[in-house]
């Protein structure tokens, strides 16, 4: 139950500001409860609201004369801030018209004015912004304690300037904040991209380009390329192009397994001597293992996510190998091959064939290819790497062209915008040979443009050989 206290006599209504009648425990104008009016606290306001004490009174203020005018006859603003007499929130002087400017050693030190000993950056010279030093300074000065570090004070500033520590990933979006372990901004929460949305490699004969694609969330894409020697010290050139399942679980993962291993079989085979076709054949087995074991987890693993293993990893592959005047090529799946010859008015060819729904319908005479590719089942793919794949049976074959040309390795992310052979020549830029990257980063605006409904992986290798007459742009071996 609350209490009721001696209040000293209202002139006033705390509320409507009308005279009570003495006597009265509430307003007869607006009913406020004139025995509630709480006491003066006797603490502290949080921001102490003085008056600074007044200044003596000072001359009137004499403006110089503008010298020059303008081409509108407005004279020229000389007069600056620091020419006009007056006081601080303390009541201090401020800078007088004879006072040294800072910056610009303007005007002199008046005999008859105070200075404070010690310069402008002496303590009493400075002008205080946090009250906790001094608590007793707040009543003199009208200042209010603040509740952070004051950012003008050196030691904020320093920590504000700090650079990022070596090898520390800066925000792309602010350019200043550092990236943490989940790739976010710690300046700014923004989202860093992912170090496969965007992927390139150049080697001397071989450049590929990976894109995430304008629909996806992350790219399920991935590839290999390389160079080795043959054991009679010719070259040997690979590209290894991987497309993930993206029905499947990680797919993201059974391409990159795919890729890797499929190249690194490649890189052991051709330097022991070891025919190109078989070692092409024996890259996808070594690859089709790698990504079966992404399936064989530990329990525990399971348990911490039920759904994780509903679907075992899955991915295509596609490869070629330059060597020996040869070009190898070996693929499970949708992704393909395309042979672009230098002479342009020279006949394009594909290299491979889908091991997909549309493709059988085709090979089985049920269809012709516009009707097939035209069915919603057109890319429903019936090879693929993965545990729960059906028998394995890569695909590989040599060809031997007679004439320079480029190898357009790729996964459907591409060849979707681009299915013809007659098409893809069409995308391939007339430099595409000299210049293997910036044809491939062409290629994926390409696929980009049209849409970039799925992930975009392209690798190029320009086939360079001496022109032996006439004869079809590639002959099976």
């Amino acid at each position: 139950m609350s209490q009721s206290h001696q209040q000293p006599a209202l002139s006033k209504c705390p509320g409507c500001e009308e005279p009570p009648v003495e006597g009265d425990l509430f307003c007869g104008a607006c009913g406020y409860d004139l025995s509630a009016v709480p006491a003066r606290p006797d603490d502290r306001p949080t921001m102490a609201i003085t008056v600074p004490p007044a200044a003596p009174a000072a001359e009137a203020v004499r403006w110089p004369t503008a010298e020059e005018t303008d081409s509108s006859d407005v004279p020229a603003p000389v007069v600056r801030p620091a020419d006009v007499p007056g006081t601080d929130s303390g009541g201090r002087p401020l800078t007088g018209p004879d006072t040294p400017d800072a910056e610009s050693g303007r005007g002199a030190a008046s005999p008859s004015e105070p200075v404070h000993p010690g310069g402008p950056d002496s303590a009493a010279a400075r002008v205080r912004h946090d009250d906790r030093a001094d608590p007793g300074g707040a009543e003199a000065s009208g200042d209010f304690a603040l509740a952070a570090p004051d950012p003008r004070a050196p030691e904020h500033a320093a920590a504000l300037a700090a650079a990022p520590a070596p090898g520390a990933k800066v925000c792309v979006a602010c350019r200043s904040g550092r990236v943490d372990a989940d790739g976010y901004c710690e300046n700014c929460g923004h989202a860093q991209p992912r170090e496969r949305d965007h992927m390139e490699q150049e080697l001397d004969a071989v450049a590929a380009v990976s894109d995430r694609g304008l629909r996806h969330h992350r790219n399920e894409d991935s590839f290999a390329v390389s160079s080795t020697a043959l054991p009679d010290g010719s070259p040997a050139v690979v590209a290894i192009v991987c497309d993930g399942v993206s029905s499947a679980s990680r797919p993201d993962e059974a391409s990159a397994a795919a890729a890797s291993a499929a190249n690194e079989a490649l890189l052991e085979s051709l330097p022991r001597g070891t025919h190109p076709q078989q070692a092409m054949h024996e890259a996808i087995v070594a690859a089709s293992e790698a990504v079966n074991a992404l399936a064989q987890e530990p329990a525990g693993a399971r348990e911490h996510d039920a759904h994780r293993h509903q679907n075992a990893p899955a991915c295509t592959l596609v490869g070629a190998i330059m060597a020996g005047g040869l070009l190898i090529v070996g693929w499970v799946g949708d992704s393909r091959v395309y042979w672009v010859p230098e002479d342009r008015t020279q006949p394009t060819a594909r290299l491979t064939e889908d091991d997909s729904w549309a493709a059988q319908m085709v090979a089985a005479g049920l269809m012709n290819e516009a009707e097939a590719y035209a069915d919603e089942r057109a890319h429903a793919i019936t090879g693929w790497l993965g545990a729960d794949a059906y028998e394995l049976e890569p695909h590989t074959a040599a060809f031997k062209p007679d004439r320079p040309g480029l190898v357009v390795v790729c996964t459907d992310g591409l060849w979707n915008y681009a299915e013809s052979a007659e098409e893809m020549a069409a995308a391939v830029p007339a430099d595409a040979r000299e210049q293997p990257l910036q044809a491939a980063r062409a290629l994926v605006g390409h696929a980009l443009d049209g849409g970039g409904h799925d992930n975009v992986t392209v690798a190029l290798l320009p086939f360079a050989v001496r022109p032996q007459g006439a004869g079809s742009a590639c002959d099976t071996v």
